[in-house]
């Protein structure tokens, strides 16, 4: 049972460092071409998405970050007492809900994320409000009964089925197929003549990339290789199971992560399966790793975790884990969205002496 030593006052995630403001809207999507892999019955897919996008509009009400609801499941699933139930919806976030989208028609690059294994999408909030104040369109997905609860606006709760299937090898490559499936999926529904969603116009359809955390990260691999749409992928601290292909994979890639990555739940060591993909990576790559980070630094729960007094074993504070994971993810995607130069990701920076980069050869030494 992990006790909180409870800190008054409302979370709240980092500012935005970009010089846009940001809107947000959520979209309830359904898949009727597929059966949903982990619910048996059900002949559609249903998912969530949440949309991050620039605005010109700022009077409106910030949006929540996740539900009462969901903030008690995800408590829960974590053994976190000590701490309101709904303390996790109280969270402050810097994007207003619905505002009106700004920006050209087919103008801005869009960015799909995706969470951890049983982690909501709202944990890439951080992330995402950033890549948004910076011209992104950023759509972050539930990946429905993979994560410990995703709202549906009808009052549904789903959870999370597929922790209740043993975690073999054919576990993760379902996961992985699935979760490319899904991305294709919200692709086709931001793209083309019939987009949907506020931002959904300004989705420029030749420059799209995916990140994400774990198998999220791990996913992207997969839905690159599915998916031509999509042009670079980051995976951030997450093993992959599921190989890049003897083939191999020539778009851009990043691997971020921290030293001796561990992927909990995963089976197994990230640094291993990262050394055996990298040469099959034989386009632009990079791999990254942030001394004194843990799993959950990555994300919004290191930051909310730090603010409720709970220790996740970080040696370096969320903060600066979290300003480098999203000043790097943003460079990388300048460079390879944009064709902007990025000197940060062309070797050791001073201001960032935490990450180092890295090759097979010295990974063991990170």
């Amino acid at each position: 049972m992990n006790h909180a030593l409870f800190r008054r006052g409302t979370p709240c995630l980092p500012g935005p460092t970009g010089d846009r403001a940001v809107g947000t809207t959520s979209l309830h999507l359904t898949d009727g071409s597929r059966p949903d892999p982990w619910a048996s019955g059900a002949s559609a897919r249903e998912l969530m998405v949440s949309l991050w996008y620039p605005t010109a509009s700022t009077s409106g009400r910030r949006a929540q970050y996740m539900t009462p609801a969901e903030s008690e499941l995800i408590l829960e699933e974590g053994g976190i007492t000590g701490v309101p139930s709904d303390v996790l919806s109280t969270t402050r976030t810097h994007a207003f809900a619905d505002a009106r989208p700004a920006g050209p028609a087919g103008g801005l690059p869009l960015v799909v994320l995706s969470p951890g294994f049983t982690k909501p999408r709202t944990t890439l909030t951080a992330l995402a409000e950033d890549l948004a104040s910076h011209g992104c369109i950023v759509a972050a997905i539930d990946h429905t009964y993979e994560s410990v609860a995703t709202t549906f606006p009808d009052g549904r709760v789903a959870t999370c089925a597929a922790g209740e299937v043993p975690h073999d090898e054919a576990f993760w490559n379902r996961l992985v197929t699935g979760r490319a499936a899904d991305v294709s999926f919200v692709l086709d529904e931001l793209t083309g003549a019939h987009a949907r969603g506020n931002g959904a116009r300004l989705v420029d359809p030749s420059r799209i990339a995916m990140a994400g955390h774990s198998v999220g990260g791990a996913s992207a691999v997969a839905t690159m290789q599915a998916d031509s749409r999509v042009r670079a992928g980051i995976d951030i601290d997450g093993s992959t199971h599921v190989p890049v292909p003897d083939g191999g994979l020539s778009r851009p890639f990043l691997f971020l992560g921290r030293q001796g990555q561990y992927s909990p739940g995963g089976g197994g060591s990230a640094v291993a399966t990262w050394e055996r993909d990298w040469q099959r990576l034989t386009g632009w790559k990079r791999w990254l790793v942030v001394a004194g980070a843990e799993h959950a630094s990555f994300t919004d729960v290191g930051l909310l975790a730090e603010q409720l007094g709970i220790g996740i074993g970080a040696g370096l504070p969320a903060a600066r884990v979290a300003g480098i994971t999203r000043r790097y993810t943003r460079a990388f995607l300048e460079l390879h969205l944009r064709q902007r130069p990025q000197p940060l990701l062309e070797g050791p920076f001073e201001h960032y002496p935490q990450v180092t980069f890295c090759t097979p050869e010295t990974s063991a030494r990170a």
